[in-house]
């Protein structure tokens, strides 16, 4: 889980404020320091946290504030909306060029993750309906090359390469090819190295004063903290960057790149990486992160998760099945595929407001795999009429899946509650459908 230890500090600081009838100005303080504590283990900028600080406490020893029956929650309020200005205040989209193709180019030091990166927006721009093609421009790292055509191919995007030429020349060729071909979007994924240093930043510049892209992208690990920072302050300096992506926010990550880069070098962070698989890309909202960060949930990310994962005509003719409780074992094996798209269990607990990590440490993705393998054992007439499994034929499945005869029966009469709870649920209507959705929301 994202930010999983800053979060904990700092909901454990904001609950102590919440938790009080009546705030003054000294205990507003006293709380602030143990957030400032907790944003600078974070490996939060130093200078970013005072100055978050300094913010936040002005707002809230306000008499607004103070004299307010819930000033426990306008605290809350004030640094939920100090967090997200501090991450760039609302989403920072991409822009595109008057003439095709579009340039994106790719930049930052070996290690963040960029190879993986550049294939991972090109096949979340190619969803988007566009026609993108990678080229290949890190010429020194070994299997680079290569690797960029391998995930190139797993997204279904074409990979522009001219082995190790002057990467230099073979970005504007790429650029022509790209034209040629009518590929309205070039990612140059340029070379990396361990440090910064000048013949690095002399190829890149040469790149750009060549290609001219519509936008350089930054792109650092999250979990190197105030050292992504850093490397980014380095490369605007000498690049001008448009933009930061974020890599591995989806591990152990402190914090401290989110929520300092913005304020640092006044670009905004534009992607995050939020796993390992070529889908796990996402749109950096500020106003979300903020509200994950503080144990508010994530829920406009999932339902966008949720949009994606369900095609509108197949959510109607399962509701049409439900209604008419022809409900089959093949449509309960359509929703399983269907939340692994959404990224499995734990990631959509994650979003939803009041679970912490705590929570959801129990919770294990790979608890759909046997049910999975069960149904994958049954004949197709089995699925569609569950009715007709007898002790033999729950046997061979059994044997079919490596589980038990018990573990079938788990399965099926979980399969007969879920079609139960599925049928109340488009039985009740309008208002009375909220409030049964609202009692059962986590609270916080």
């Amino acid at each position: 889980m994202a930010f999983e230890g800053l979060s904990e500090k700092l909901q454990g600081a904001l609950r102590k404020l919440n938790g009080k009838g009546k705030l003054t100005e000294q205990t507003v303080k006293e709380g602030m320091r143990e957030v400032r504590m907790a944003l600078l283990e974070a490996d939060v900028n130093y200078a970013v946290a005072k100055k978050f600080i300094k913010n936040v406490t002005e707002k809230c020893v306000g008499q607004e504030v103070l004299a307010s029956l819930t000033p426990g929650q306008q605290v809350i309020k004030i640094v939920n909306e100090e967090m997200t200005q501090l991450m760039g205040g609302s989403v920072a989209k991409l822009t595109w060029s008057s003439s095709t193709p579009t340039i994106y180019m790719l930049c930052g030091l070996q290690g963040a993750g960029k190879t993986t990166m550049a294939a991972k927006l090109a096949g979340y721009l190619a969803k988007q309906g566009k026609k993108p093609m990678l080229a290949a421009c890190d010429i020194y790292r070994p299997a680079a090359i290569k690797q960029l055509q391998v995930v190139g191919q797993q997204v279904g995007v074409p990979v522009f390469e001219k082995g190790t030429q002057d990467p230099v020349k073979t970005a504007r060729e790429a650029v022509e090819y790209a034209r040629y071909y009518q590929r309205d979007v070039l990612i140059i994924d340029t070379a990396g190295r361990l440090h910064i240093d000048v013949e690095l930043m002399d190829e890149l510049v040469r790149i750009r004063d060549t290609v001219k892209p519509q936008e350089i992208l930054l792109v650092v690990d999250a979990m190197t903290g105030q050292d992504a920072v850093n490397v980014a302050q380095s490369f605007n300096e000498k690049l001008a960057i448009d933009g930061v992506i974020l890599t591995k926010l989806d591990g152990d990550t402190r914090g401290g790149a989110a929520l300092s880069v913005r304020e640092v070098t006044g670009k905004p962070i534009k992607f995050s990486g939020i796993g390992e698989k070529l889908t796990d890309i996402e749109p950096f909202y500020p106003d979300r992160m903020a509200s994950r960060i503080l144990g508010m949930g994530d829920v406009l990310t999932l339902i966008d998760k949720a949009q994606e994962a369900f095609d509108d005509q197949d959510v109607d003719k399962l509701s049409r099945k439900v209604k008419a409780s022809e409900l089959t074992l093949e449509d309960f094996l359509e929703q399983m595929q269907s939340m692994k798209k959404m990224g499995g269990i734990k990631s959509m607990l994650g979003m939803l407001p009041g679970i912490s990590s705590k929570d959801i440490d129990g919770v294990d993705d790979d608890a759909m795999k046997k049910p999975e393998a069960i149904i994958r054992s049954m004949t197709p007439r089995e699925r569609r009429n569950p009715g007709i499994l007898n002790a033999s034929r729950r046997k061979r499945i059994a044997a079919g899946s490596g589980t038990s005869v018990q573990e079938v029966n788990q399965l099926l009469r979980q399969f007969d509650q879920a079609k139960q709870m599925m049928k109340q649920m488009t039985q009740m209507k309008g208002r009375g459908r909220m409030k049964a959705l609202m009692k059962n929301l986590p609270r916080q």
